[in-house]
């Protein structure tokens, strides 16, 4: 596919607010954004948890969600739990997604678990996507221009400093130099 057909999200942020978007199309339930706190021992940058009301419903999501990432060129490094419908796993390594059957979510209690990690509604992660994205084009685009106004220096080389018979450099005097 062409570049233009196959747009490439590169942006974290990005790619989970594509995956709720995904989780809203087919009515997952009780959407949870967890920006995981990295002191804490998490081992990814964020979690989606939702419900499904069924299995069929749990699976439609985990379609879903894995279809319209990898419409924009991310697949999942793993998927667990779909054909038992309890509890689906999408670990896109930057960020996970869950999908749970309202049974489960209320016995695993992930949002309790990890209860350290901030919690995100989708209209933030959209903002702070586009506010992360401002700093980085600015800062680019000034080092542009660092980088074309810096002087031309002369290559002046200075004489080695005289060494004693051990290597070691030589101490001069003040009065020497007066």
């Amino acid at each position: 596919m062409s570049a233009g057909t196959n747009p490439r999200i590169n942006n974290t942020r990005q790619q989970v607010a594509q995956a709720v978007r995904a989780v809203e199309s087919k009515k997952g339930e009780d959407i949870a954004i967890l920006e995981m706190d990295r002191a804490a021992g998490a081992f990814t940058d964020y979690f989606v948890v939702c419900s499904g009301t069924n299995p069929r419903q749990i699976q439609t999501i985990a379609d879903e969600v894995e279809k319209q990432l990898q419409a924009v060129g991310v697949r999942p490094n793993s998927l667990e739990g779909y054909n038992q419908a309890e509890w689906v796993l999408l670990d896109y390594v930057d960020f996970v997604v869950h999908i749970f059957s309202e049974r489960a979510r209320r016995f695993y209690d992930l949002e309790r678990l990890w209860k350290s990690a901030r919690r995100l509604k989708p209209a933030n992660l959209a903002r702070k996507a586009r506010a992360a994205a401002k700093p980085a084009a600015a800062a680019k685009k000034a080092a542009g221009k660092a980088a074309s106004a810096r002087p031309v220096r002369s290559a002046k080389k200075r004489a080695p400093a005289a060494r004693s018979r051990t290597g070691k450099r030589a101490k001069s005097s003040k009065k020497g130099m007066r």
